[in-house]
């Protein structure tokens, strides 16, 4: 997984466990792709300071993941709705197959 989709998986699972302020840094460094010097001006911190806020941030989530796992499991169990969903387009009944794909539909909103 490329390193920036990967924190912004962290963020959904464990953003509000984050400071403000490190959860707003972190925001509009992955989610709004913004620079160093973007983020730093109107805070009136330094590119060096940001660097520093989301490095320590990016610890903090990975030491989430690693002791949680919700972000794994997350990803997993979408890759397996989404197996569910292309296995029940293939079901001839038509009322089963929209059954089907209208409860994992419902589950898949819900991750």
């Amino acid at each position: 997984m490329a390193k920036e989709l990967k924190f912004v998986m962290l963020l959904d699972c464990y953003g509000d466990l984050l400071t403000e302020h490190q959860r707003s840094i972190m925001e509009l460094y992955y989610c709004e792709d913004l620079s160093l010097a973007e983020i730093g001006q109107p805070l009136d911190i330094t590119r060096q300071a940001v660097r520093s806020i989301i490095k320590r941030t990016e610890d903090i989530l990975l030491n989430y993941e690693e002791k949680l796992g919700f972000a794994e499991r997350l990803g997993k169990m979408r890759e397996c709705f989404g197996r569910i969903q292309s296995a029940a387009e293939h079901i001839t009944d038509e009322d089963a197959r929209n059954t089907i794909l209208s409860e994992t539909a419902k589950v898949t909103e819900l991750l």
